[in-house]
C-alpha cells in the first residue's frame, strides 16, 4: 500500500488523459460576443450560451456599474442575515412577471437553485422520476434529497408512465426535466408531462435554463412556447445564459416560493447575488420583453444555419434540435478533439463535448442573435473544407 494518501490523484489524471477526457480552460481576452479574442486571435464564437448577445450589451454593463456604485461590490451575507437589498426583490418581481407566475426567488446560481429546490421538495419517503439527459444539477439535487430516483429513457413518455404505476408507494413524487436539453438541443414533451403529473398526482419541475429569453411570445421560455403558463408546475432557470448575467431563479406559486425561502438550504446559507449581477439581470429581462426583434433575429440565424448545414453537409450526423443548440455527433473523443482543434485553427471556436458529460462525443454549435449571416456562412464553409480534407468518422 502506498504511503502517500494522495498518490491516486495522479493515477486518476493519467486515466483521464488516456481516455481523451482531460479538460483545460481556454482564456478569452475580450467581451462576450459573436467575435472573441483568444490567444491573440479573433475567433467566431459558436460556443456561448449568450443567445441574445446581452452579456456584452452596454445597458447591462451600465446597470451593473450603477448598482456597484450605490450598493458596493458584494452583498456581504445571506438574504436572511444581512445580504438582502430591494434590488433583489425587484429582480424577483421581474422574473415572476416574465414567467407569468405568482412569485419567484433568486439564487446565486442556477446550479444552487436546483440543488436547494429539489432537496427541499422531496426526501427519503419520496420518488423522483428524472430524464436521463437532465443536467448535472438536477441529478445531483436528486441525490442530495435522499429520495428514490428512477431515470427514465430520454423523453420516453410510455416508460415514464409505467414507472408512475408505483407512485402510490411513495409520499410525494417529483417528475423533473430540462425543457431544452443543453447538450442535444431538443425539447422535452412538456404537454404530455403535465398530463401525467396531473393523472398521477405528481409535482413537475422543469429547468428552463436554455429556454428563458429564447422561446415563447415574450421570451418566457418553453412553458409559454407550449401555452402552458397556467399549469401548476415549478420553473427553475438561470440568469446567466440568454439573460447575460449570473444567478438562478425558481418561479411558481406564492406558497412554493415562501416555502423555499424557509427550506432551501442553498438559498438560506449562501451569500446573496451581487448588486452588479442583480441589476444586470433586471436590465436584461427588460430588454427581452421590450425587444422581441432580438429573439426573432436569433431564430432567423438558427434556421439559416440549419438550412445551410443540411444543404451543404447532408452526410454529417446532426442530432435532432429545436433550439439554438446544434450538435454534430462524432465517432469518439479523439475525433471530436481533433475536429474542435481544426475548427479553432480555421477561426471558429466550438470545442469538443465528450464523455462523461455526454454519452457520445460531439461538437456543440450555439447560435447567437448577434451572429452575422456571413459568419454563419463562414462556419459552414469551414465545415465543408474540413470534411473534404479529413472525412471525419461519424
Amino acid at each position: 500500500m502506498s504511503k502517500d494518501p494522495y498518490a491516486w490523484i495522479e493515477q486518476s489524471l493519467a486515466t483521464i488523459h488516456k481516455a481523451d477526457w482531460y479538460r483545460a480552460v481556454q482564456t478569452i481576452d475580450s467581451r462576450p460576443g459573436a467575435i472573441i479574442q483568444m490567444e491573440g486571435r479573433s475567433l467566431i464564437n459558436f460556443a456561448s450560451n449568450d443567445y441574445l448577445g446581452l452579456a456584452g450589451d452596454e445597458r447591462l454593463i451600465q446597470a451593473a456599474i450603477t448598482a456597484t456604485q450605490i450598493y458596493g461590490a458584494g452583498s456581504t451575507g445571506s438574504r436572511l442575515l444581512s445580504g438582502h437589498r430591494e434590488l433583489h426583490r425587484e429582480l424577483e418581481r421581474a422574473v415572476a412577471i416574465l414567467k407569468q407566475t405568482e412569485d419567484a426567488v433568486v439564487f446565486s446560481s442556477g446550479y444552487l437553485a436546483n440543488l436547494g429546490t429539489i432537496a427541499a421538495l422531496v426526501g427519503k419517503r419520496d420518488l423522483i422520476l428524472s430524464d436521463q439527459y437532465n443536467h448535472s444539477c438536477l441529478k445531483n439535487g436528486a441525490i442530495l434529497s435522499g429520495a428514490t430516483i428512477i431515470e427514465y429513457p430520454h423523453n420516453d413518455i410510455l416508460f415514464l408512465k409505467t414507472q408512475l404505476e408505483q407512485r402510490d408507494r411513495y409520499r410525494r413524487c417529483l417528475i423533473m426535466t430540462d425543457s431544452v436539453f443543453s447538450m442535444d438541443g431538443d425539447l422535452c414533451p412538456l404537454p404530455e408531462l403535465i398530463d401525467l403529473a396531473a393523472q398521477f398526482n405528481c409535482m413537475l419541475l422543469i429547468d428552463e435554463a436554455h429556454a428563458t429569453g429564447v422561446f415563447g411570445k415574450t421570451g418566457a421560455g418553453c412553458v409559454e412556447h407550449f401555452n402552458l403558463t397556467s399549469s401548476p408546475l415549478i420553473q427553475v432557470g438561470t440568469l446567466s445564459k440568454a439573460l447575460g448575467s449570473l444567478g438562478g431563479y425558481v418561479a411558481g406559486s406564492a406558497a412554493l416560493i415562501d416555502f423555499l425561502r424557509n427550506r432551501a438550504a442553498s438559498w438560506i446559507y449562501t451569500t446573496a447575488l451581487s448588486p452588479a449581477d442583480t441589476a444586470a439581470a433586471i436590465a436584461a429581462i427588460s430588454i427581452v420583453r421590450e425587444e422581441p426583434e432580438r429573439r426573432q433575429q436569433l431564430w432567423q440565424n438558427i434556421n439559416y444555419l440549419k438550412h445551410l448545414m443540411t444543404q451543404e453537409l447532408p452526410q454529417l450526423k446532426l442530432l435532432p434540435s429545436e433550439s439554438p443548440i446544434l450538435c454534430l455527433q462524432l465517432a469518439d473523443a479523439a475525433t471530436a478533439l481533433k475536429f474542435g482543434s481544426n475548427l479553432k485553427e480555421s477561426g471558429i471556436f466550438a470545442p469538443a463535448i465528450r464523455p462523461p458529460t455526454v454519452p457520445t462525443s460531439r461538437i456543440r454549435f450555439s447560435v447567437m442573435a448577434t451572429h452575422e449571416l456571413s459568419q454563419i456562412e463562414q462556419l459552414v464553409e469551414i465545415l465543408c473544407q474540413l470534411n473534404s480534407q479529413v472525412h471525419f468518422k461519424i
